[in-house]
């Protein structure tokens, strides 16, 4: 099959290139950019082994020429083309968060713009591949989830579905990679401004707090309102979340939890869970892995929830092929079975 990306010169986009270059079923199609143009090897020289050029979004070549497309763009773009693609029958992952949210009054609330027509959001499966299966199988449009709330509700649902956490008690304190934020320039984004500093951001609401309470409270059945307070530090790509709650019962340890999880994601092939070892961005980098541990604080009793991934990878381009295997039938390792980076 042919896969076209829309927003290849983006960093998700890139990943998806490297990705699909070495997918037994997948074949590089259309790369799209409505910003750049020519040989993508002058907007990534470390793809300078690849003749491919960028073209623009024109719907009929990207109808007859791909026959699965991702788009890796910016809020704002999925919603107008998601519905003409899938009109013409084609499967569309959409990396954004135009679809992630079921009502359009929230989307415009945290994303601060039109929303998509409704009547193409409840059309959309949410592309938690652990989770959502069954619907990603048989879904058109599969709406992959932010960076954040993977890792975050990978490590949360899990305990929530089992009723272990007080609902009200929940923080989350999350730490992100530069990439996180897109390859646009910005002043905040410049290396003098990063470099040896650790800065919070959209403390007063971050757009992904929706899409992680939405989830979080289907799995545990009743509303669920979280803290949630990302941070930027100076490192390229990786992702740390760490999850403050109240246990429901002190009978709960550590080894229940970790039963939990163990139950939960046995036949998960991209979560490790990690026993005797706290979880590290560098542990998990280039890799579609999540890495969850957990620890009960009897003193406080709190249980603390570690879970890293790699931001483009597991929280973007790698869970978006992760989805694409899932939705045609194929193993859903496929294109992905290779070992972190390191060091």
């Amino acid at each position: 099959m042919k896969a076209a990306i829309i927003g290849s010169t983006g960093y998700g986009g890139a990943e998806l290139i490297r990705i699909i270059q070495n997918h037994p079923h997948l074949k590089l199609g259309m790369l799209v950019s409505t910003s750049q143009e020519g040989p993508i090897a002058k907007i990534y020289p470390h793809l300078s082994h690849l003749a491919a050029s960028l073209e623009g979004l024109d719907l009929d070549q990207l109808c007859e020429r791909n026959d699965l497309i991702f788009l890796a763009t910016p809020p704002g773009v999925s919603r107008e083309w998601t519905p003409l693609l899938a009109e013409r029958g084609k499967i569309v992952i959409d990396l954004s968060g135009d679809f992630r949210l079921d009502r359009p009054e929230v989307y415009q609330k945290w994303y601060k713009q039109e929303a998509a027509p409704v009547e193409w959001l409840k059309r959309a499966a949410y592309g938690l591949s652990e989770w959502y299966a069954s619907e990603i199988k048989k879904a058109q449009i599969i709406s992959n989830p932010g960076c954040y709330p993977t890792a975050t509700l990978l490590a949360l649902l899990p305990l929530l579905q089992n009723k272990m956490l007080d609902v009200s008690s929940i923080i989350i304190d999350a730490k992100s990679g530069v990439t996180g934020a897109g390859r646009s320039l910005r002043q905040n984004l410049l290396f003098t401004e990063v470099n040896e500093n650790l800065a919070p951001y959209k403390v007063d609401g971050h757009q992904h707090i929706p899409e992680i309470e939405r989830f979080a409270s289907q799995a545990a059945g009743e509303e669920v309102h979280v803290n949630f307070i990302p941070h930027l530090i100076p490192m390229s790509r990786g992702i740390l979340v760490t999850i403050y709650a109240k246990r429901v019962s002190s009978s709960y340890t550590t080894a229940d939890f970790l039963n939990i999880y163990r139950e939960t994601y046995q036949n998960a092939p991209f979560v490790r869970l990690q026993e005797n070892l706290w979880p590290e961005t560098k542990h998990v980098r280039g890799s579609n892995y999540c890495d969850i541990s957990c620890h009960v604080d009897e003193r406080t009793d709190r249980v603390i929830v570690l879970s890293v991934i790699d931001n483009l990878m597991k929280g973007a381009a790698g869970q978006a092929v992760q989805n694409a295997n899932l939705r045609m039938g194929w193993p859903e390792t496929a294109g992905l079975e290779f070992s972190p980076l390191f060091p």
